[in-house]
């Protein structure tokens, strides 16, 4: 009977570290917000495969998220909304790039802030974006570069060592050796 009631005892204590560990999880995840924050948008030609809950950072420092990335139908451009701590002012002709944490991490946008005196505001959108950059495609082309049109005079080549042979004067004289 004894067994039992360690056994019980020991779920219990489990159950209770599993819900400390719970709680410890969920606010170190929301360590870095305040409770108030501002919605801005932002439209790029390419999100990387940013997601939902991504971090928006300033000089590295987390100051939002992103609560969602869209796809505008008329200029398939891809529109990514953010929440950017309200403690942080962001002038007007900021600029917004998609970065990834090296060549396996996760992507995020990464904000440079202007140097305009009007700040952004709730709604607004920003207007310098720079989309992710595909670094897979970028090796591809050096690994295999194109070869669907040949280099410039490279079909005039052996012409033209014909003619530069043909313009070179014989060291000796005909006959002569």
């Amino acid at each position: 009977m004894r067994a039992h009631w360690g056994e019980t005892a020991m779920g219990f204590v489990v159950l209770a570290l599993a819900g400390l560990f719970l709680v410890y999880s969920l606010g170190v995840a929301h360590a870095g917000r305040s409770g108030q924050g501002y919605e801005l948008t932002a439209r790029v030609g390419d999100s990387g495969g940013l997601a939902p809950g991504a971090k928006v950072t300033i000089g590295g420092v987390k100051i939002g998220s992103v609560t969602a990335v869209t796809l505008d139908p008329k200029s398939y451009l891809a529109v990514i909304h953010l929440s950017v701590d309200s403690t942080v002012p962001l002038p007007t002709d900021s600029t917004a790039k998609i970065t990834t944490d090296g060549l396996l991490g996760g992507a995020h946008v990464a904000l440079t802030p202007g140097g305009a005196q009007g700040n952004l505001k709730a709604g607004d959108e920003i207007a310098n974006t720079q989309g992710a950059v595909d670094l897979i495609g970028l090796i591809g082309q050096f690994i295999r570069p194109h070869d669907d049109a040949p280099a410039a005079g490279a079909a005039s080549a052996p012409a033209a060592a014909a003619n530069a042979a043909a313009a070179k004067p014989a060291p000796y004289p005909a006959g002569v050796d």
